[in-house]
């Protein structure tokens, strides 16, 4: 089976001149070459910041760029058709799109509405601070722009169970809405805070069957419209597991057949978490390892300090690898974001190559890490800052090695804190396929490891130039396999 490749097509602070719904469709060739079989593309539905949102504050979900709403028809990406095209143009070229739901909360209410709330803690969710007290809401949602058009669904406040901000008050904090489900929050996966349920805007109230018929019969549209291959799940932990098992089960049934689904349940400190996950919800979803994500962050930070033998500990690429999507870094964790926990420079090259060129998990790569990027934007104290994200030199060829190289049984060499490596013995179906990998976050490093007895007598090179010199498989199958201080180098067959 072909290896599976993954990529994030975008960041936060996308900004190209070129659209980027209209940059998936130029650039497919490329994605083509590098063995990308899956796209990951944003929220495509009109939010409520307009054409410069980056798409988590969604509006409308049945507008994806063709109505006059939030002073914009195009979002920040493009225009339906656009959209559209895009999706079509790689399912052509064999790959498939990832579709980003969010399905946690909804922004930018068109009419205000008195509504009954309690306030919490934000520190525990469970405790209310305040008497039952009215207050104006903006939870009525009318698109009048969209005029009825695929759903005459009004959203009101039945349809949420908490808001952030009193309108007439102009107050904020987080308040429970006092409806017919109830006074508290949903059991969501999540206990942070005493309970994760809500997490920003208008939090929607999954407990109402109404809400869960609308966006079941969303999906189904969505899907008939625009024909993505699969989804990706925001936010999971904030939403009632029953309720997206339900969805899930709702979209493959109805439609009748599968998607490839992921969701991000953000986690860094403890993989049982992402396990109980995976119980509560039967395996319907694959996650990405945001504990690994961690791990290579901490590496990159501790350089040789850290001990690399012990970088897939404690994650679920070790304890679930059929279900593990693995990353380095995503739109969340690039600088100046929320999660800001960014892979330095000089390690992302050995992170990817430990994503990229092993058997367990399925990588998915991040939009910069290709093309490079630039953007400003304000830190933590207010003072404006200026980024510059490089491309990965070395990602291309990993890549290709993934599509090409890097199949087989797998041996392992995670045997030392500082130089570690693993080979691929290859398959026939893939001619010339095996490699071996050896990295160090340290000095020079250096290791014997087993190529397979098929390769006995064959020179191997350093793809990625670090080490000039080649070495020779012995008639045993065993090399002696070279990396240079703090990279990566990956041996390939020399060729004829």
């Amino acid at each position: 089976m072909k290896n599976q490749t993954l990529i994030q097509y975008f960041h936060w602070y996308y900004q190209e001149d070129v659209k980027l719904w209209a940059r998936v469709a130029e650039k497919v060739s490329t994605l083509v070459d590098l063995g990308i079989t899956g796209v990951w593309l944003p929220p495509a539905y009109k939010a409520t910041s307009g054409d410069t949102s980056v798409g988590y504050d969604c509006y409308d979900l049945f507008d994806l760029g063709e109505f006059d709403q939030k002073d914009c028809i195009a979002t920040r990406y493009g225009t339906k058709e656009e959209y559209i095209n895009a999706i079509s143009t790689l399912k052509a070229n064999g790959i498939a799109t990832i579709a980003d739901v969010v399905l946690n909360h909804k922004a930018g209410g068109d009419e205000l509405e008195k509504i009954k709330v309690r306030k919490v803690d934000p520190q525990n969710r469970k405790e209310f601070i305040s008497p039952v007290i009215e207050i104006e809401a903006w939870t009525k949602f009318t698109f009048p722009g969209r005029k009825e058009k695929y759903s005459s669904f009004i959203w009101d406040y039945h349809c949420f169970s908490g808001l952030d901000f009193a309108a007439n008050l102009k107050e904020g904090g987080i308040f429970s809405i006092q409806n017919e489900f109830g006074e508290g929050w949903e059991d969501v996966p999540s206990k942070e805070h005493g309970n994760y349920d809500y997490l920003m805007f208008n939090d929607i109230e999954s407990r109402n069957p109404a809400v869960r018929q609308e966006l079941k019969e969303w999906g189904e549209w969505y899907y008939n419209t625009c024909g993505m291959d699969g989804f990706r799940m925001d936010a999971v932990k904030h939403i009632s597991h029953k309720f997206l098992n339900e969805w899930i089960d709702h979209m493959k049934n109805t439609l009748k057949r599968e998607f490839f689904i992921v969701a991000e349940n953000w986690v860094v400190d403890n993989v049982e978490d992402l396990e109980t996950y995976i119980e509560l919800t039967e395996g319907r979803m694959q996650l990405f390892d945001s504990v690994l994500h961690h791990n290579l962050y901490v590496a990159s930070q501790e350089h040789e300090i850290y001990d690399l033998s012990k970088i897939f500990e404690g994650t679920l690429t070790e304890l679930k690898p059929c279900l593990s999507v693995t990353f380095v870094d995503n739109h969340d964790s690039q600088p100046l974001q929320a999660l800001e926990s960014y892979v330095e420079a000089w390690f992302r090259p050995l992170a990817y190559a430990l994503i990229l060129l092993r058997e367990q998990g399925m990588p998915c790569m991040f939009y910069p890490d290709l093309y490079g990027s630039s953007y400003k934007d304000k830190d933590q104290n207010g003072n404006e800052v200026e980024i510059e994200l490089s491309a990965v030199f070395e990602l291309p060829k990993l890549c290709v090695a993934r599509k090409n190289l890097s199949y087989g049984i797998q041996r392992d060499y995670l045997d030392h804190p500082t130089c570690i490596g693993w080979t691929r013995e290859g398959i026939d179906e893939y001619p010339h396929s095996g490699i071996a990998v050896l990295m160090s976050n340290s000095g020079p490093g250096i290791k014997n490891m087993e190529m397979g007895l098929k390769h006995a007598n064959k020179t191997f090179i350093d793809e990625l130039g670090n080490i000039t010199e080649p070495t020779v498989v012995n008639k045993d199958g065993w090399a002696t396999f070279l990396c240079a201080e703090k990279s990566v180098s990956v041996w390939v067959l020399k060729p004829d």
